[in-house]
């Protein structure tokens, strides 16, 4: 009886922690997710299946190491950089600063785009925009954490729902590859570029340990958090994640690879192409589920992605000027920061926003070894010390995106091929 009790006070303790790992889930499930997993299934079918799950995999130590160092030593991760050297900390905020405008108009846009495929007549996608940024900034100023952490786990539940139950139908439907089709290969240098963007926003930037890190602090304020029962919150987020990854690989693989229709590559046609390509293979229905999966996934992500990067922009700054604590004040500042630079940037540079996204995930990419490495270095320092099997994947994890970024380099350099 006593072990009964004692197991179900410690599932108890750690449903109560949970919110900073799905926070980052839903953050993470917006370009990489429903955009380059699901066009990389519609490109190859299943054969990036593979380097799907060796980002997430040798990208796992590098994101487990944000909660676990603020769970260990009660500081966040920009806390270490500064500490390391003030030259990671501006670096990390000039990409973090550039990468909130971008993401911010990204998402906000890609968001108005699904609303324009559903709601009647006829509406500008500026306006819905405006509707979907204004909308998360308001719930956002109510209750900044609170807020994020409902809505993140309303959305990752009815997200992964209806995001299986979509690709169980498309499934028992089987694939539509036609007889004469042949097979593209991905492993030449051509597809480097799209390999690296796919590799570099999965499963999220590696900001986003940094931002983990800053939700996992804000959770402890308001809610006791055991060291053991922030890393379960982390796990179930990531691992949920990855496999989320792989399900939205089949959204693509099993309507569209190989039907002999050119793939759209950029992100709003590509939904409504994908929307339409389940309306006609599956039946009309299956549109209102399609639609509902982009939007939950952009809306998410959009609402997540205001909240974290204005906080690790405020963290940076106050860290950069040595000022005092932030409060919520500071935080509903750059909050409005967010959405008003991102607003900008749809309103009046629209066309270049998928362009700049793209960019954004090649950078996002090509940084990684650097603050993989520096969150390395702060955990191996730690109190508490990672088990052999963690220090070995990310060494390895090290290599091959290192590798990875190299190669990529030398070939935008024209050393290669």
């Amino acid at each position: 009886m006593s072990e009964g009790i004692l197991n179900n006070s410690r599932w108890k303790t750690r449903l109560r922690a949970m919110g900073p790992g799905i926070m980052m889930a839903s953050a993470a499930i917006g370009g990489s997710h429903i955009i380059a997993s699901t066009q990389a299934g519609a490109l190859y079918g299943w054969q990036l299946a593979l380097i799907i799950v060796f980002a997430n995999l040798f990208k796992y130590p590098f994101f487990r190491f944000g909660p676990q160092y603020t769970l260990s030593t009660g500081k966040s991760l920009l806390e270490g950089y500064a500490e390391k050297s003030r030259v990671y900390l501006w670096v990390f905020f000039i990409l973090s600063l550039f990468a909130t405008i971008i993401n911010t108009a990204a998402v906000g846009m890609l968001c108005a785009v699904i609303l324009s495929f559903v709601l009647p007549g006829e509406w500008s996608v500026n306006a819905l925009s405006v509707a979907v940024l204004v909308s998360a900034v308001l719930m956002l100023l109510a209750g900044p954490y609170r807020t994020v952490d409902r809505i993140s786990k309303i959305i990752m539940i009815s997200l992964t729902v209806t995001t299986v139950a979509a690709v169980v139908v498309a499934a028992m439907q089987g694939a539509q590859v036609q007889a004469d089709f042949i097979e593209p290969s991905p492993w030449n240098l051509s597809a480097l570029a799209f390999i690296v963007a796919l590799m570099g926003w999965m499963p999220a930037p590696i900001e986003i340990s940094a931002i983990n890190s800053m939700w996992v602090a804000a959770k402890r304020k308001i809610e006791h958090v055991s060291y053991e029962d922030g890393l379960f919150d982390f796990n179930v987020g990531y691992i949920g994640t990855a496999l989320l990854a792989l399900v939205f690989l089949a959204l693509g693989a099993l309507v569209q690879y190989g039907t002999g229709e050119e793939v759209q590559m950029a992100g709003g046609a590509y939904i409504g192409q994908l929307v339409n390509m389940y309306a006609s293979t599956i039946g009309e229905w299956s549109r209102w589920l399609v639609t509902f999966i982009a939007f939950a996934c952009m809306y998410g992500t959009t609402i997540t992605v205001i909240d974290g990067y204005s906080r690790v922009n405020m963290e940076s700054l106050r860290l950069v000027v040595r000022g005092e604590r932030n409060n919520n004040r500071i935080l509903s500042i750059w909050i409005i920061y967010a959405a008003v630079t991102g607003l900008s940037v749809i309103l009046f540079f629209k066309g270049a926003v998928m362009p700049m996204l793209k960019f954004a995930m090649i950078a996002s990419f090509v940084s990684t070894p650097i603050f993989a490495w520096l969150n390395l270095s702060l955990v191996r320092s730690g109190s508490y010390q990672s088990k052999p099997w963690l220090m070995i994947l990310a060494w390895v994890g090290l290599c091959y995106l290192s590798g990875f970024t190299i190669l990529f380099l030398l070939h935008q350099g024209g050393m290669l091929g």
